[in-house]
């Protein structure tokens, strides 16, 4: 690819790039001299400015020491931020802002552990899946789960959120990553239901039709007492904060948790699955 073939509306990885060399040039700087500054290679700064890699987050903060637009509203770290929200789920990093404040959140999830509640391992396994199917680069595979981390970390509050999980029956029986990380994550599943601000309940596959969602669903109380949620599919998004759509799926929640087992049921689905892993 060569400087008339890079189109920054094509993509917003090529306008990270067209205004990395745009930037670079107005210095006068050759694409080895501004490697040296970042302690990349040239060839890494290549492939940055003709959107061929696709910029982490620890480029992005040497790009602006070398620059001088650290903390500024020139610096690549924010253009960074920008670019991976944008291969984010539409309404995803939205959402996201308000589950950081909320004072409760409740989940249901379908065939994985939700995100919240995944060891650093079983994520892992699940990125590097997605890069093997060619779905993510291997450099997206990092942000996803640098951005896991921090919501993770979000959570962890003086006054931390109550956290209400609901998972499908399958969560707990599709082993992901083999015996060691599977039965790891069950262990983190036991240990978080022990908390006093978490609830995990399993929907045994017995539930049958009286299961309310075909999706992924969350729904946060905030400390207003507002309601929202955030459903999704493999390839779309839906935050929504308008009461009276969020409040029936609020219900449908409770009637899920009704004909759900109880936490100690659970746990105890939960156990009886770990005895069968080495």
């Amino acid at each position: 690819m060569n400087l008339k073939e890079l189109n920054p509306e094509s993509s917003p990885q090529a306008a990270f790039g067209a205004r990395l060399r745009s930037a670079r040039e107005a210095r006068g700087w050759t694409q080895e001299e501004l490697a040296e500054r970042t302690d990349y290679s040239s060839q890494h700064v290549s492939a940055a400015e003709t959107g061929r890699k696709p910029p982490t987050l620890r480029f992005s903060r040497g790009l602006d020491v070398a620059f001088g637009f650290e903390g500024t509203t020139e610096s690549f770290e924010r253009a960074w931020g920008e670019l991976r929200n944008g291969v984010l789920l539409e309404g995803f990093p939205e959402f996201v802002g308000y589950e950081s404040r909320a004072v409760e959140i409740r989940l249901y999830e379908i065939g994985i552990v939700p995100g919240l509640l995944q060891t650093p391992e079983y994520a892992r396994v699940l990125v590097d899946a997605a890069v093997q199917r060619g779905s993510i680069t291997p450099e997206l595979a990092e942000e996803r789960i640098s951005f896991l981390t921090e919501r993770q970390t979000a959570l962890i509050r003086p006054r931390p959120p109550m956290v209400i999980v609901v998972m499908d029956e399958s969560c707990i029986h599709r082993q992901v990553g083999g015996p060691a990380i599977m039965g790891a994550q069950l262990d983190r599943l036991v240990q978080f239901a022990e908390a006093p601000n978490s609830m995990v309940q399993i929907a045994p596959y017995a539930i049958g039709e009286r299961r309310p969602f075909n999706y992924p669903l969350t729904v946060l109380t905030l400390q207003d007492r507002s309601v929202v949620a955030y459903a999704e599919s493999q390839t779309q998004g839906h935050f929504d904060r308008h009461a009276p759509s969020v409040l029936p799926q609020l219900t449908a929640y409770h009637q899920l948790q009704a004909v759900s087992a109880s936490q100690a049921e659970s746990v105890a689905m939960i156990n009886e699955v770990r005895k069968g892993i080495p």
